[in-house]
């Protein structure tokens, strides 16, 4: 059950749109349910000799009291509108129904407290079989303006009390750090448009992934705009320096012309401008881009930072866990966006899926993860995928949204756990399009059984205590393939199998040779950095300089739209 609260000043053509036929014919038989008198509120929809303008009276006969103590001086936002709705798939209401929730919700909000004679008048109007909408205006019988402060979070809460009462589907409590969902005019626009989303959720994904990629706030604003996104930035009188930004998606306009802008609070809580510089530093202390002597290296630090943003939610430290999630969804963006192949639309579907469990009303420590958020923004200016290591990331990133969802459960995090829960099965799924093939190709090249039974003797060595287990699961023959190249490599076998068993627990994983695959094909080839380190020697103070030289590229396209690599010089 759903309850949303706007205000507005015009009773009369609040009444109008309640009684009347809807925008699309959508309004069946409207009435009233319920109200402050029942006996003394006029009902257009059942009454033919009662008009919307007797209602509207009625309903401001305290409002024209007050106006005129105010000297003529309505009170502004003095109507209060509250609509109800149930669940897809809850079960039919009754008017009498109807009625409890209106009276328990006015009483919980603070517009007519119960026992109340001089509370405000209101009324519910029923006009579909799911919803009523709840209107009051908000001066009371003694001239005094209701106590509605956080009436939004006491009708959620009594909107939980009365699902479990009414046997109805329970929905997810809120705790205020919810992006705002798009209004229905919204809806119906991007529908008529023939648009799959709506302008403001368009926005939000492109702030996000944009975010998630540069390195400071003006190449943030810099990629936007070159996105053909209009920016807004409101400046602080004194200071001049931005105080606060919108922004208004291309082409989106209102029947005047003009564009629909959207503030960057008002996309998400964490696209505000004081929490984007809580992430993205100034230009002057920026890092610059990382252009990497070795394509996989971004991947293995991700994989690395990953696997300590999995320590730190086992850990009793709030705010660095938190820190860490925020990081993460930074990180399911550039990992998408450098991710080619069909499993690219459930990494972005998971990447947006995750956004509600990126933040929670505790407050992140962003220092404490700023290794994961500097690694993920190295795969956006990674050259090429490095095969198995692409996968063995996305298969760190499955378990960390698993431990996610399992962190927020713990703490109470309801709408957050079923988010880390959403992405977790795009993840999974993007994983499993990635992985199959690899996996069945690695099969396919296991050495020969005389090397297969020497890694197994390794196995038994390095591992006792899980080696049947391990010898047991279908991934052993593609395991004994990445530990043959892995001696190629520069590594010994059962050393490899050791140091990478202790990285965490085996004990719980399903399929242990899988966990352990992609464990070793993130580890660094040793032969590869010595012949590395040998021949980066000589004309390193040349390349130095060339990269000192060169202005941030602008990363490769947010979410699959954008400039290429390198198109754009970063504002100054």
């Amino acid at each position: 059950m759903v309850p949303d609260i706007p205000t507005g000043s015009d009773s009369r053509g609040l009444i109008a749109y309640l009684f009347g036929p809807g925008r699309r014919d959508e309004h069946t038989t409207p009435h009233i349910v319920a109200a402050w008198d029942m006996a003394g509120a006029p009902d257009p929809g059942r009454d033919p000799a009662a008009t919307y303008a007797q209602l509207a009276r009625r309903l401001d006969h305290h409002v024209g009291l007050r106006i005129r103590e105010l000297g003529g001086k309505k009170p502004p936002q003095h109507v209060w509108r509250c609509p109800v709705r149930t669940a897809p798939g809850d079960r039919y209401l009754t008017d009498t129904e109807w009625a409890e929730v209106a009276r328990r919700v006015v009483h919980a909000t603070g517009i007519a407290p119960d026992g109340d004679e001089r509370a405000c008048r209101w009324i519910a109007v029923r006009h579909a079989d799911d919803h009523i909408h709840i209107m009051a205006t908000t001066v009371r019988a003694d001239g005094r303006r209701p106590r509605t402060h956080q009436d939004g979070r006491r009708a959620q809460a009594e909107c939980r009390r009365i699902e479990a009462e009414f046997g109805l589907r329970r929905l997810k409590s809120v705790d205020l750090t919810a992006p705002r969902t798009p209004t229905g005019a919204e809806r119906a626009k991007a529908e008529r448009q023939g648009q799959a989303v709506t302008a403001r959720h368009w926005l939000r994904e492109r702030a996000y992934a944009v975010a998630a990629a540069v390195h400071t706030e003006a190449d943030y604003f810099t990629v936007l705009q070159s996105l053909g996104i209009k920016i807004k930035t409101r400046l602080g009188p004194e200071s001049g320096d931005v105080i606060g930004y919108s922004l208004a998606a291309p082409g989106d306009t209102n029947s005047a012309g003009d564009p629909v802008w959207y503030g960057g609070s008002k996309l998400a809580p964490d696209l505000s401008i004081n929490r984007l510089r809580e992430r993205l530093p100034d230009q002057e202390k920026a890092d610059r881009p990382r252009f990497a002597a070795d394509p996989a290296e971004p991947w293995q630090h991700t994989i690395t930072a990953i696997q300590t943003a999995h320590t730190a939610l086992d850990s009793d430290d709030d705010a660095t866990a938190q820190a860490h999630l925020a990081a993460f969804g930074d990180a399911l963006y550039n990992i998408a966006s450098a991710s080619p192949g069909p499993h690219r639309a459930e990494l972005r579907a998971a990447a947006s899926a995750f956004n509600r469990a990126r933040r929670s009303a505790t407050r992140a420590d962003h220092q404490a993860a700023h290794a994961l958020r500097a690694a993920a923004k190295e795969l956006a200016y990674a050259s090429n995928e490095p095969g198995g290591l692409a996968i063995a990331l996305l298969f760190a990133t499955v378990h960390l949204a698993r431990a996610a969802a399992k962190w927020h459960e713990q703490r109470g995090h309801q709408q957050q756990a079923a988010a880390a829960d959403e992405a977790l099965r795009h993840l999974q799924a993007g994983y499993q399009q990635a992985a199959t093939p690899v996996l069945a190709d690695l099969t396919r090249r296991a050495p020969r059984p005389e090397t297969a039974h020497h890694f197994e003797q390794d196995l038994r060595a390095a591992l006792p205590d899980h080696a049947d287990r391990i010898l047991a699961d279908p991934s052993w023959p593609a395991l004994t393939t990445t530990l043959a190249r892995a001696e190629t490599d520069g590594h010994n076998a059962r050393h490899l199998l050791a140091e990478v068993s202790a990285q965490r627990e085996l004990v719980s994983a399903e399929h242990p040779a899988e966990v352990l695959n992609w464990r070793i094909t993130a580890q660094p080839n040793k032969r590869a950095q010595a012949a590395r380190r040998r021949s980066t020697t000589e004309g390193a103070s040349a390349r130095i300089a060339e990269v000192r030289g060169l202005a941030p590229a602008v990363p490769r396209a947010a979410h699959g739209v954008g400039p290429a690599r390198g198109s754009q010089k970063p504002a100054r």
